[in-house]
C-alpha cells in the first residue's frame, strides 16, 4: 500500500540507494520457489533497515521472523564486526534456502538461525540486545514485546514492521480481524509505555522505531 502518491514513492525509491546484487538474486528465487513472496521487506525498506542498523551499529540482534532471510542480511550489515544475530521462524521448510543465502554473504558465520515457535526460544536466548526487529504473526507481537524489553540494553532499538497493516489501522475493525485487532492494542501499547520512546514511520506497511530508556 503507497501512503504517499505512487510517482512520489516511486521518485522516493529512485533516489535511495541501491540494494545489493545478492539481495537481488534471494528475492528472484524467493518469487520462483516460495510461497507468499509478498512477505519479503523489499529493497526500499531493505535499505531502510540497513541504514538504520548502520546508525546504531548494534553488536547483538535478535530477528523475530526471518522468512527468506532478505532483512536478516539487510540488518547484519550494520552489525559490528563481531556482532550476532540471532533469528528465529517457525517454517523449518526455509531453513536451507536461508542458510544458502546467508552462507552466501559475509555474515553467514555470524548468523545463528533459530526453528520454533519463538514465544519457547526467546526466554532460552540469555542474551541482552542492541537491536531487535519484530516481522513475524502480527496476533503475537505484544506477546513478544513482554518477551523482550527486560533483554534490551540501554538505548536498544526495537523495530517493528507492518503496523499500519495496509490502513486497516484506521479502518472499521471487524469482529474477526485478529491481527489489526492485535496491532491497535499494540501500537497503543508501545505509544504509552514509559520505559520506551516511540515514533511510528509510514514506511511501506508501517514501521515503528521504539528506543529503550
Amino acid at each position: 500500500m503507497h501512503f504517499i502518491p505512487e510517482a512520489l514513492d516511486t521518485y522516493v525509491v529512485h533516489h535511495t540507494q541501491q540494494e545489493p546484487e545478492l539481495l537481488r538474486q534471494l528475492t528472484r528465487e524467493t518469487y520462483q520457489k516460495i510461497l507468499q513472496p509478498r512477505m519479503l521487506s523489499g529493497p526500499y525498506q531493505g535499505r531502510v533497515l540497513s541504514m538504520l542498523s548502520k546508525l546504531i551499529r548494534p553488536k547483538s540482534i535478535l530477528e523475530i521472523g526471518t522468512y527468506t532471510g532478505y532483512s536478516a542480511l539487510c540488518i547484519a550489515e550494520g552489525m559490528q564486526k563481531d556482532g550476532i544475530l540471532h533469528t528465529i521462524d517457525i517454517n523449518e521448510e526455509l531453513e536451507r534456502f536461508q542458510r544458502k543465502y546467508f552462507n552466501l554473504s559475509p555474515y553467514g558465520d555470524q548468523i545463528h538461525q533459530h526453528i520454533g515457535n519463538a514465544t519457547e526460544i526467546i526466554p532460552d536466548l540469555d542474551l541482552k540486545f542492541d537491536l531487535v526487529f519484530i516481522d513475524a504473526d502480527k496476533p503475537n507481537y505484544s506477546t513478544y514485546f513482554d518477551l523482550i524489553i527486560n533483554k534490551m540494553n540501554r538505548g536498544g532499538i526495537i523495530l517493528s514492521d507492518n503496523v499500519l497493516w495496509s490502513g486497516k489501522v484506521i479502518e472499521k475493525l471487524e469482529e474477526d480481524d485478529l491481527s489489526t485487532k492485535a496491532l491497535l492494542a499494540y501500537n497503543k501499547l508501545l505509544a504509552d509505555d514509559d520505559r520506551i520512546e516511540t515514533v511510528l514511520l509510514p514506511i511501506r506497511d508501517g514501521l515503528t522505531i521504539s528506543r529503550v530508556k
